[in-house]
């Protein structure tokens, strides 16, 4: 695992702002700063990952609305081999490429990837940007995806691997299914897991307010959903210049029934979503799913034990509890 703090300025800007839908109402960019950093971002390639199953992004005619991330061989992966992420974006966004670099880098690890939103960033789209969606009373937008959308990536994969003229017939690892999100998104996976079928939860620069109001029109979350996690957990924070930060870990604080860690990186609400290959975050990310879906020790050093990974010798500060 590489552990990078580093941040590419043009990408991570369209990342930022994306986030600020969840994040703050005040000093927002104008419209065209907010164009430049679209267009920047957008003009960065489509990265492979650096994983042993280079990735590629595609859509689906069967599952409309959604953008899958998958290695481009799915040969070696018959016999139910292929676990399965849903991810919702950051602001709830109808864009599934806006975290295509670290979805890019989970699937090259050999997994599909499903995020809800259709194909509009970067080299490739196929769909025009989103049109704005204009603010409720002054406050935040409401969400163009929700937690329906993001199930049902996970239907339509269960559903592919059963139907024997689909590529994934037989592929899927029916045990191996996770839900993750990034802010907006983020809640969107607390919403989703109670679902018996769903074996860890991945909390990306995100957690439910504090205040025990949903600040997001037509999106109702309250701390009560925290009993419905019935797997391990994972919350990736970003400093306590993450908006979301008071929030998250008080999360963490409350959650007692099942293991749980709280990752945390001083790099603010963006996270390294716009890095290349995700960055530090994706690496984190993908040990995570390498312990908890596919079961392997060597991945799991990165959180547990006396000198894991994380626990010293890095930027990042780990806390940690049920195991």
């Amino acid at each position: 695992m590489r552990l990078r703090k580093s941040l590419c300025s043009s990408a991570i800007a369209l990342v930022v702002l994306g986030s600020a839908l969840t994040a703050t109402q005040a000093q927002q960019p104008s419209a065209d700063q907010a164009r430049l950093a679209r267009e920047a971002q957008n003009r960065i390639p489509n990265t492979p990952g650096d994983g042993p199953y280079p990735a590629i992004i595609e859509t689906d005619p069967g599952l409309p609305g959604h953008v899958i991330y998958r290695p481009s061989d799915l040969t070696p992966f018959s016999g139910g081999k292929l676990p399965v992420l849903a991810w919702g974006n950051g602001g709830c966004v109808d864009d599934g490429t806006a975290h295509r670099f670290h979805l890019a880098q989970i699937a090259s690890y050999g997994y599909l990837v499903v995020a809800a939103g259709h194909w509009r960033s970067g080299p490739g789209a196929t769909d025009r940007p989103a049109p704005a969606r204009a603010p409720s009373g002054g406050g935040l937008p409401p969400p163009a995806t929700t937690a329906e959308d993001v199930k049902a990536g996970l239907d339509w994969a269960l559903a592919e691997t059963a139907r024997s003229d689909s590529k994934y017939y037989g592929r899927i690892d029916r045990g191996a299914l996770a839900v993750a999100g990034h802010s907006c998104g983020g809640l969107q996976a607390i919403e989703l897991a109670g679902d018996p079928r769903i074996r860890t939860v991945l909390v990306h620069n995100s957690g439910i307010y504090n205040e025990g109001t949903s600040r997001i029109p037509g999106m109702s979350v309250s701390k009560d959903m925290l009993n419905n996690f019935h797997t391990p957990v994972l919350y990736v924070l970003g400093g306590p210049e993450d908006i979301a930060y008071p929030n998250g870990t008080d999360d963490y604080e409350r959650v007692e029934s099942v293991p749980i860690v709280l990752a945390d990186l001083p790099v603010g609400h963006g996270g390294t979503f716009g890095e290349p290959m995700g960055g530090a975050v994706a690496h984190v990310t993908v040990d995570w799913l390498e312990w908890h879906l596919k079961g392997d020790p060597v991945a799991a050093r990165t959180f547990i034990g006396e000198n894991c990974r994380l626990c010293s010798g890095s930027d990042w500060t780990l806390r940690r509890k049920g195991f």
